[in-house]
């Protein structure tokens, strides 16, 4: 199963190049320089030694797809963490958009268990607050959620007014943990600060892992193949999957960062002997600074995909290198895919030779690409939000990366080992040794050498762009976010959203494959979609109206 899967069909008879020239043709000829070289077009079928340029700020009257840094911090990282009471500090708006819109779940049966994701905690500043201030609204309404809750922790996150009028949450919070007892602290996560969220994602797990991570040495579970999952966050049930999963093989997931988590979680995650990163940009970062204070290795997985499930799921064991380990997880894939298996053998004749078109954030618009070659389908376009070259190109160009004034804004933190918590699971000699027989630690190849050749990779997508590649190239499904969700189905396409995925999900591991493969299946071959007129391109306008001159 862990064979390479190629694309089963070619691009459509479009020169890419043409696409290119096409998607630029309206842009002032100093944007246009700027966003040609964001929009890479693969030429080979491997990997490519070319740069795209990523990670910076969207020219000022394009319509992004992006979110801002406080979406990514607080909506993000923190969110789906059920026992840290989450401040919002500023306008109510912004507080509701980041618990509305994601669909973290969480398990939170445990007798005594604390939940507080389905609270939307906000200081509503108005503006009063505005002119005058609103640190003082802010202590009371720390005041108020911990007399109602009687909290762990509660985080505090500034939104671009606090950044703007100067309220200082650090201060606010220091004072508030002296006087109440418990872990408080903030984030200057303006959404205005970074480029993209991902700049929030930074900013939150920075404070995580000086604030919480390795605060406690109570371990929350034991076991005897312990492993922290870093970049999962539980979107309609994902790492509930993949906690099955890891369970069944007698592997013990001792935190996620950050779906179904606890503080706990986080506070006794240095006690874990391998992280596996899923996400990589959201928190390769925090991956590397567990290496160097506590001793603990990484590497990179994708449990997006059947396949992709039992090639991590193999990868750890190696690593572990646990005879009975290793013979109980091949007999775990030997349970799982049966069904996986059944479940395509329905699907794949409806789905075979299908397109899809995929920009959203994190590394999902690399592993989905995994479930839609299972299905036949080919990925014609693809492209991240808020990455970073070494997303597109692979972990190795991160030395040849310019540090911007963006870049700077976001704090780097510097990080030795723990006088007292240091362990290195494997000493360099070992590791030096695994890596010389093939093994590869720390190690992300990036989403362009699995994109087929002729394919587009495009960076920060927007609405404009997404209508073209539309109309050129009429994919049989478009995946992004929430806000592009109604204008691509107005377009006859339908749309998976791939952020919150609707009201679908899980669709990580065994069961989650199958999920997908139904729902795809179902949104390709819908006849609806063809039925579909935007009210713009209606031959009646809806409205008629004449003017009178007086």
């Amino acid at each position: 199963m862990d064979a390479p899967l190629k694309d089963p069909l070619t691009i459509p008879d479009i020169d890419p190049e043409e696409a290119r020239k096409e998607l630029l043709a309206k842009y002032p000829p100093k944007v246009g320089r700027k966003r040609s070289q964001q929009i890479y077009i693969k030429e080979t079928d491997g990997a490519e030694d070319r740069e795209i340029m990523a990670n910076v700020r969207t020219v000022p009257g394009i319509i992004t797809m992006r979110g801002c840094t406080y979406a990514g911090c607080k909506g993000v990282i923190l969110g789906p963490t059920r026992d840290i009471i989450n401040i919002t500090h500023g306008p109510i708006g912004c507080g509701f958009y980041s618990w509305l819109t994601r669909r973290n779940q969480t398990d939170a049966s445990a007798p005594g268990a604390e939940n507080y994701i389905p609270y939307a905690f906000s200081t509503d500043m108005q503006d009063e607050d505005i002119i005058f201030g609103g640190e003082k609204k802010l202590k009371k309404a720390i005041q108020e959620a911990y007399d109602l809750f009687k909290p762990k922790a509660i985080a505090i996150f500034s939104t671009c007014p606090v950044g703007l009028i100067g309220d200082d949450v650090h201060a606010v919070a220091r004072e508030m943990k002296a006087l109440l007892g418990i872990n408080i602290f903030g984030f200057s996560c303006e959404g205005y600060k970074g480029v993209s969220q991902s700049a929030g994602h930074h900013i939150a797990n920075n404070k995580i892992f000086t604030e919480v991570v390795g605060t406690s040495d109570t371990p929350v579970r034991k076991g005897k193949f312990m492993i922290n999952m870093l970049g999962e966050y539980n979107i309609g049930g994902d790492a509930f999957e993949i906690e099955r999963i890891l369970e069944k093989c007698g592997i013990t997931l001792n935190a996620t960062f950050s779906g179904n988590s606890t503080y706990n979680d986080f506070a006794s995650c240095q006690l874990s002997d391998l992280n596996c990163v899923m996400c990589h940009r959201s928190i390769n970062y925090v991956a590397d600074m567990m290496e160097t204070k506590y001793g603990i290795p990484w590497i990179k997985v994708n449990f997006i995909g059947a396949n992709a499930s039992a090639k991590s799921l193999r990868r750890i064991a190696a690593h572990f290198g646990d005879p009975e380990l290793i013979k109980r997880v091949e007999e775990v894939i030997a349970e799982e895919m049966p069904e996986v298996e059944a479940a395509l053998a329905e699907i794949k004749p409806r789905t075979t030779g299908k397109t899809a078109m995929l920009f959203v954030g994190g590394s999902r618009a690399h592993h989905y690409q995994e479930l839609f070659r299972e299905m036949g389908m080919t990925t014609l376009a693809a492209g991240y939000e808020f990455a970073h070259r070494d997303d597109y190109e692979g972990r190795h160009v991160i030395p040849t990366i310019k540090v911007d004034a963006d870049s700077r804004n976001i704090e780097e933190l510097e990080v030795e080992a723990d006088p007292e918590n240091y362990n290195p699971r494997m000493s360099e000699a070992e590791m030096k040794a695994r890596e010389k027989d093939g093994w590869k630690f720390k190690e992300y190849e990036g989403l362009i050498p699995d994109m087929p050749k002729k394919a587009m990779i495009i960076d920060d997508l927007n609405q404009y762009e997404a209508d073209k590649l539309i109309e050129m190239y009429k994919p049989d499904i478009f995946c992004a976010g929430i806000k592009e969700k109604y204008s691509v189905q107005k377009m006859g396409v339908p749309l998976k959203q791939l952020h919150s995925y609707d009201y679908g999900g899980p669709y990580a591991g065994f069961k989650g494959a199958i999920n997908y493969y139904k729902d795809i299946d179902r949104m390709v071959n819908s006849k609806v979609w063809s039925k579909v007129k935007a009210p713009w391109r209606a031959s009646e306008p809806e409205l008629t109206a004449c003017f009178v001159a007086g």
